[in-house]
């Protein structure tokens, strides 16, 4: 095999991906003292990434919506708080071949945001509500890739002197006739 065998490849494909679970927990402040919780889930889950060398950011928001019972379990009420996120995901798989800085990123939820569980604080006062949620990231930019080339596909460079004198070989056996212009003829 040749050493012009192979080439390189500038070309985009995924360069770096990274997955992270977290669970966070949340305090909700309701408008009277809560005597049980009758349900909480989260709503309105919204995000955007930032790119780092070595991790993606992903910043977001969501709504908890908690029903709870109070008045000694005789009224019920709903209270709603939207808080923010700020999840770090490292990237496992990195290409150290980028072109340039210039990259997409990619966030997929793997699991949504979800209450697992809402009970009330210590002080009874407040609802605090444990939420999970997973990404998975993925880098997309340009790289280098190098391919084989098949040897029959090579023309390898000649020397310039050599092309020369191949060309007024192949011009000296031309008639000349077939060389004058037409219109000189009229």
């Amino acid at each position: 095999m040749a050493e012009n065998a192979y080439r390189e490849i500038i070309t985009k494909a995924i360069c770096g991906k990274g997955k992270k679970f977290s669970q966070s927990a949340h305090t909700v402040t309701p408008t009277h003292k809560p005597s049980n919780i009758l349900g909480c889930w989260v709503i309105n889950h919204k995000y955007k990434t930032t790119y780092h060398k070595d991790a993606v950011s992903v910043e977001g928001t969501y709504d908890i919506n908690t029903w709870y019972s109070y008045n000694n379990n005789t009224k019920t009420e709903v209270v709603c708080e939207t808080v923010n996120y700020r999840d770090r995901v490292p990237l496992t798989l990195r290409d150290k071949q980028l072109v340039s800085d210039h990259v997409d990123v990619t966030c997929r939820t793997l699991q949504e945001p979800n209450c697992l569980e809402a009970k009330i604080s210590p002080n009874g006062n407040k609802v605090v509500a444990q939420v999970e949620r997973e990404f998975l990231v993925e880098v997309i930019g340009e790289t280098k890739v190098k391919v084989q080339v098949d040897d029959d596909g090579l023309i390898e460079a000649v020397d310039d002197d050599a092309s020369e004198e191949e060309l007024d070989k192949e011009l000296s056996g031309l008639e000349s006739d077939l060389l004058t212009d037409d219109k000189d003829e009229d």
